[in-house]
């Protein structure tokens, strides 16, 4: 004999099965509006799309460090970002030897650095370039009111080791995977320095307000700077990098080292 709920159990259970695919599917197409919606995202925002070409016309994304950090080793992809990008350079021979061999040589034609463009590797000079447009630019137009005209330096190649003696680790500068920065020279005039302009933020050193803005400006390029190369130091690292900013290109890990 049928026991007389034993049917209508049945249908019950029936449904909530039923249920539990309709639910199964409701989340697939969900997940699926989601890829898609983020596909679109990425499409309009490559600089945070791991696997899209890097661009220097593109602002810094969460996938830029890693893309430029991949350029380190890779200079013939680094100047496919340069081509790619419009950035006007040269690839030079080889030169020098042992622990100051250079073999990667590019020399960026048309930069606005002074008192000539350097030659460097190329994961500096896709830096430099990329520092210039989205960090430096935007920058003296926010917080300055005019454009840079050029940028300042103290050079790229220097073979020797990092405390200038005979021994220690040989620093980057030895084969061209670094610049120092000095100062910055505005379409109006004015020159920013970090020798006479680094000071705290709304400090007054006799300069008032304008001094107050340079320094701000100062550390916003520094701080702009942090994302695009493996290494960056300024005056608040020590006493040797008070007239200069430090970049290079040296894998340092996750984040690089920004002080």
């Amino acid at each position: 004999m049928r026991h007389p709920g034993l049917g209508a159990s049945m249908r019950i259970s029936r449904r909530i099965g039923q249920f539990g695919l309709d639910r199964a599917v409701l989340g697939l197409l969900v997940l699926a509006a989601l890829l898609l919606a983020g596909r679109a995202w990425l499409a309009d925002n490559p600089q945070h799309d791991p696997w899209a070409p890097l661009s220097l016309d593109h602002p810094p994304g969460w996938a830029t460090q890693r893309k430029l950090a991949a350029l380190r080793d890779d200079p013939a992809e680094c100047r496919a970002v340069l081509k790619r990008s419009d950035v006007a350079f040269q690839a030079l021979d080889p030169a020098g030897e042992g622990e100051c061999r250079r073999e990667d040589r590019t020399l960026l034609s048309a930069a606005p650095l002074s008192p000539t463009p350097p030659v460097s590797t190329c994961a500096v000079a896709a830096g430099v370039e990329l520092w210039l447009r989205q960090g430096v630019q935007p920058a003296a137009e926010a917080l300055l009111g005019s454009e840079v005209a050029r940028v300042e330096h103290y050079g790229t190649f220097s073979c020797r080791r990092i405390s200038g003696g005979d021994t220690g680790r040989w620093s980057e500068h030895a084969t061209g995977n670094a610049i120092d920065i000095a100062a910055f020279v505005l379409e109006d005039g004015r020159r920013i320095s970090v020798l006479g302009d680094w000071a705290e933020e709304g400090e007054e050193q006799g300069g008032g307000e304008d001094q107050a803005d340079e320094a701000v400006f100062l550390r916003r390029v520094r701080d702009e700077a942090c994302g695009v190369f493996g290494t960056v130091l300024s005056p608040d690292y020590n006493a040797a990098h008070a007239d200069h900013f430090h970049f290079d290109q040296e894998a340092r890990g996750l984040g690089g080292v920004c002080r």
